[in-house]
This record gives structure tokens, C-alpha cells and sequence, in this order.
């Protein structure tokens, strides 16, 4: 099948920033590689290779699948309805995360069923009114899990928590949080429970130092080379969204182009068609805002964003059918960063490439090799093998 969309996973960089993380945090690290990899699967054996000593997901069966994969390490599941499929998860050594009595029950109890011992998290909410039990919830939790410990369905194995500001090192709600999330180990402690990791820190709170002292970090944007902090020049950026021209035309001043002719040319120029939209992740608020890659110059996106497709004007170039086209990339060519994307988008770099659509193929690309979604894997030539590496 002919694709015309491309998602580049640059492996090579995935695996670079892996190693900063890993080394940075002393081998304490958690890779998260929930939302199929922020969308972009099959990198879970790179990030373990690189130095992760975990996964990290959301759900039981993001979980499942990575078993099916062949991912033999310790994994986590911190997010799960309370009809969720335990019981998977406790003969697949899945780890849970906990947070309110009743999930805790129903856990202990699926695994007593199996005659298991399920491995628990227990998360406490320390600022963000989100997942997490909380604090004045928090004792009693405890106490609840150290008297199913006791009957032997369940083990605590940690204790966890996410902070709110960490992106913003000076904010006084870190002190806060780091102190509130303290207190709850010794509290987990004091009721006789021993969790082998406390965890508190994801990509922003590594990189600013604000929840380091624990034994594990939990790193998902960073890995693609997303800084929420805006500190680190050491990351890589790891994808790269290509396109192809469909169509191309030469129009007059005063054409209006897209949905309520929003843009109308101010001289002759060139039009040129490509087949992504919202409908494949570029974000609509972007209209009128960003700028592609052809022919090595940066060209201006004109008119309301569609579904399928968007237009770019080339001005006095004249494009042909099927010629490559840069959305974004590490920039290393001129070509738009994901940062610049979610500058135009009035958003984060998370929401733009975990918004890119199934419609878009995957292909992930190591120094020699690159793999496509369907699986096959071919040579790369040269010129893109340099790519790789430089991104």
C-alpha cells in the first residue's frame, strides 16, 4: 500500500535520550509509555536496551500487550476502572496502581481468587485533584492494604504520586508536594507497610531537580525529546511527520482559499495540496499560523485547516505531484519543531504528536534499518541513515 503521510520514530534518538534519563537519574528509571507510546508504539525493547528498568502505562491492556510483545520487565498500570480486568493483569505480573478503597478491594480480591499475590502501588493525590487518594483519605488506605498484605492477597511494592508545577522550579507548590508525598510514605511506613520504590517525578520534575531523592522517575515526553521545563539542551527530538504534494495550481490575486475564503492572495502564486488535516492530528488553531518544509523553504500553510487536507502556498515555485513536503521534524533542516507546532496551536508539544492520526503511517527508523506498522523492514539509504542520527 502507498502511503503518502510518513511519522518518523527516529529509534536513534529515542534511545539517546533514554540513556541521558537513565544515567541522569542513576538507573532509576521508569519509561512511560502510555497512549501506545504518546501514539507511536514498538519502542518499548529500545527504551529497556537504552537503560529503562520499567514500563509504565495507563491501562491493563496497553499493559497486556507489551506482555504479548515480549516485554518480560516490571510494568505498571496506574489507571483502571474498578471492573478492569485484574485478573489478566495479576497472572500477567502486572503491577496496579491503587488509589481508593474499593479499587484496592477489588484488586486483592481477584487475586485471592487466583490464589496470587497481586503487586500494588498505592497513589496519593498531593495537589492535583486528579488520580490519587486523598490526603486525609491516605491513612486509612494504608491501613486497609497492610491487613490484605496480612491475608496474603496483595503486596505493597510502592508508594507514588504526580506533582503539579514541576515544569516551573520556583513554583512554592513543589515544596509542598514533595513534603505532602514524605509525609505519606512514613505514614505508609508507620502502618507496616515497606514499599520497595517511591516514585514522584515524571520528565519535568527529573529535569528541574524539584522530586529527585526517590527511587524511581517516570519519563514518557522526555523520551521524545520533550522538555516540559524548557531546561534540558540535552534532549533529542524523535519524530518527524513527512507528506506528499497531491496537487498543485497557479492562482491570481484575490483568490480566496479554504472555508470562508479566510485568506485571499495578494498576488499570483502556487498553490500546493496536501493530504493531511485534522483529521490527522494538525491541530485547526494552527490555521493561518504555521509553516511546512518544500523544497528546503519554509512556505506558509493558507486558509482554514480541513479534515483531509490543508494548502501551502509556494509563491513563485511551482511544485509537482508527489514531492515531498516537512510538517515537522528535530529542525535540524529548517524545517518546523513540534515546539513551533505547539507555539502556532496554543498548546503543548505532548497534545501534537500524540494527536497524529492512524491515517498517518508509522516508521520506525534506526542508523541501518527502518520498520514500518505493517512490520517489514528494508535498508535505509544513506542520506536518511544520516538523518537518523542527526535527529
Amino acid at each position: 500500500m502507498a502511503w503518502t503521510s510518513e511519522l518518523v520514530v527516529h529509534d536513534e534518538a529515542i534511545r539517546a535520550n533514554t540513556a541521558y534519563f537513565a544515567s541522569a537519574t542513576g538507573g532509576r528509571l521508569m519509561a512511560v509509555l502510555k497512549a501506545d507510546a504518546f501514539g507511536h508504539g514498538a519502542i518499548a525493547h529500545s527504551v529497556l536496551e537504552a537503560g529503562a528498568t520499567s514500563i509504565g502505562v495507563t491501562s491493563i491492556d496497553e499493559a497486556l500487550a507489551l506482555r504479548a510483545d515480549g516485554v518480560s520487565a516490571p510494568i505498571l498500570s496506574w489507571l483502571n476502572p474498578v471492573d478492569a480486568d485484574f485478573a489478566a493483569a495479576v497472572l500477567a505480573d502486572v503491577d496496579l496502581a491503587v488509589s481508593s478503597p474499593v479499587l484496592l478491594h477489588a484488586v486483592a480480591q481477584t487475586a485471592a481468587r487466583l490464589g496470587r499475590r497481586a503487586r500494588v502501588h498505592l497513589n496519593i493525590d498531593v495537589g492535583m485533584a486528579r488520580e490519587g487518594a486523598p490526603v486525609e483519605a491516605w491513612p486509612a488506605l494504608c491501613a486497609m492494604a497492610r491487613e490484605l498484605e496480612h491475608l496474603g492477597s496483595l503486596h505493597v511494592v510502592g508508594v507514588m504520586a504526580h506533582m503539579s508545577c514541576a515544569d516551573r522550579p520556583g513554583h512554592p507548590q513543589n515544596r509542598r508536594e514533595r513534603l505532602l508525598f514524605e509525609n505519606a510514605v512514613r505514614t505508609a511506613r508507620r502502618r507496616g507497610l515497606a514499599p520497595s520504590v517511591t516514585h514522584l517525578a515524571a520528565t519535568a520534575a527529573t529535569l528541574t531537580g524539584v522530586a529527585e531523592g526517590f527511587e524511581l522517575h517516570r519519563i514518557g515526553a522526555g523520551l521524545f525529546g520533550i522538555d516540559p521545563s524548557g531546561t534540558s539542551r540535552e534532549l533529542l527530538p524523535a519524530l518527524s511527520l513527512t507528506t506528499h504534494v497531491v496537487t498543485s495550481r497557479e492562482v491570481g490575486p484575490g483568490t480566496g482559499i479554504g472555508y470562508g475564503l479566510d485568506h485571499v492572495a495578494e498576488r499570483r502564486t502556487h498553490l500546493a495540496l496536501l493530504p493531511l488535516g485534522y483529521g490527522d492530528g494538525l491541530p485547526r488553531a494552527a490555521s493561518e499560523r504555521a509553516d511546512v518544509l518544500v523544497r528546503g523553504r519554509r512556505r506558509p500553510l493558507v486558509g482554514r485547516f480541513s479534515m483531509d487536507m490543508v494548502v501551502v502556498d509556494t509563491g513563485e515555485e511551482e511544485v509537482a505531484p508527489g514531492e515531498p513536503v516537512t510538517v515537522f521534524g528535530p529542525g535540524a533542516h529548517g524545517e518546523p519543531t513540534v515546539a513551533e507546532w505547539a507555539g502556532w496551536a496554543d498548546t503543548i508539544e505532548h497534545e501534537i504528536v500524540t494527536r497524529v492520526g492512524s491515517r498517518v503511517a508509522r516508521v520506525h527508523r534506526t542508523s541501518t534499518t527502518e520498520t514500518t506498522e505493517t512490520g517489514r523492514t528494508t535498508q535505509t539509504p544513506a542520506s536518511t541513515r544520516q538523518e537518523a542520527v542527526d535527529a
